[in-house]
């Protein structure tokens, strides 16, 4: 293959998203091309995608590993329009949905335990390299291609715009909640920041059972996540009294703030053999004291998004209970403003794009 071969003639299929070109992060319209299914390939229509808080350190390269041009989004819902000819589990029409993985070597032992996320050679959504050599290019776009293993079915009672949030924030604390045990009725679970994980962390945590507590470093969401989200109680970390009487009354903890803070007050919060698990992302490493965590046989542990299966699970739970996030639908050509607002946490609680009635060639 020529390397100098454009988006647009590098695969049979011709594409339309958006796209950031550098460092700005700034979308604008983007013709490029979609391989054509092979045998175990499913090809859908893309109708929503969501907005995770990496599209736009990803847009930014504030990873230092984005490749330009770069197509984001990996909360992908769509509907099935070519299967290949080995494909099993999914027909033309069917409802499904893409994460933030499309590849992993299916032979190490995290692939061979359902924990494709933790693939050393897994594949991500956007701007990662495929095993043909081509860019992966995300959900900002109207068609999408992908082994139909890293396919997820959703359910008819989901609609597709609040479905698509799951597949990022809705598992990345699901899969937490499961594996550290915090899934068992009656278990008091403390959530820290209400934002995309964090508000569904209450809903899962509230679905199986738990008493749940947001922690938060203000007040001003208080009412929202007592009135609409269903948490039994919220404390604000700054403020002293609060704390103090909250100490060491929690089983676990799910951490989803990304910025720096303090983990000696959440420490303090847990009961003897309690978990603190992160799954935010701060970009400096946290202070973590020893002395809180051996006198209570306390666990910090972290964790990312999940395995298909795990993803699959997730998904059917959702629908079981009910469980969608709060979203805000916007247009494709509303997104460099929605990435602007992500950036001041100015959404509740996560941006669905409405691909398939908004993305046009024109726009």
């Amino acid at each position: 293959m020529s390397l100098s071969r454009l988006p647009e003639e590098e695969h049979p299929n011709k594409a339309f998203g958006w796209a950031a070109r550098d460092t700005s992060g700034l979308l604008s319209p983007f013709i490029f091309s979609r391989r054509a299914p092979g045998e175990k390939d499913v090809a859908f229509k893309v109708l929503y995608c969501g907005m995770c808080h990496s599209d736009l350190h990803m847009a930014k390269n504030e990873w230092g590993n984005s490749i330009y041009p770069l197509v984001p989004g990996h909360e992908i819902t769509g509907e099935v329009t070519e299967v290949g000819s080995k494909v099993q589990k999914f027909k033309i029409g069917d409802k499904v949905g893409v994460g933030y993985i499309i590849g992993s070597c299916q032979s190490c032992d995290n692939c061979t335990n359902n924990l494709e996320n933790y693939c050393a050679r897994g594949i991500l959504t956007s701007s990662a390299k495929y095993y043909d050599g081509a860019i992966t290019y995300g959900g900002y776009s109207d068609t999408m291609v992908a082994n139909e293993h890293f396919i997820v079915r959703i359910p008819d009672n989901l609609p597709l715009d609040a479905a698509a949030p799951l597949l990022c924030a809705g598992i990345t604390v699901y899969s937490p909640l499961r594996y550290y045990g915090l899934d068992k009725p009656g278990l008091h679970v403390g959530v820290v920041g209400l934002g995309g994980l964090g508000h569904m962390a209450v809903k899962f945590a509230k679905a199986m059972g738990a008493q749940v507590t947001v922690i938060s470093s203000s007040s001003s969401k208080k009412k929202d996540a007592l009135e609409n989200l269903g948490a039994d109680s919220f404390l604000v970390s700054r403020d002293e009294d609060q704390l103090q009487a909250a100490m060491g009354t929690f089983d676990g903890i799910i951490d989803t703030v990304s910025a720096q803070h303090p983990l000696m007050p959440l420490l303090g919060l847990l009961k003897t053999n309690g978990k603190l698990v992160l799954v935010g992302a701060p970009e400096k490493p946290l202070e973590l004291p020893a002395f809180p965590l051996n006198s209570g046989r306390k666990l910090v542990g972290g964790s990312t998004i999940g395995g298909m299966k795990e993803t699959q699970e997730m998904i059917d739970f959702a629908a079981k209970h009910n469980i969608k996030p709060d979203i805000e639908v916007i247009a494709m050509d509303y997104v460099n403003t929605a990435m602007d607002r992500l950036l001041k946490a100015d959404v509740k609680y996560r941006f669905v794009i409405d691909i398939g009635n908004t993305l046009k060639p024109s726009s």
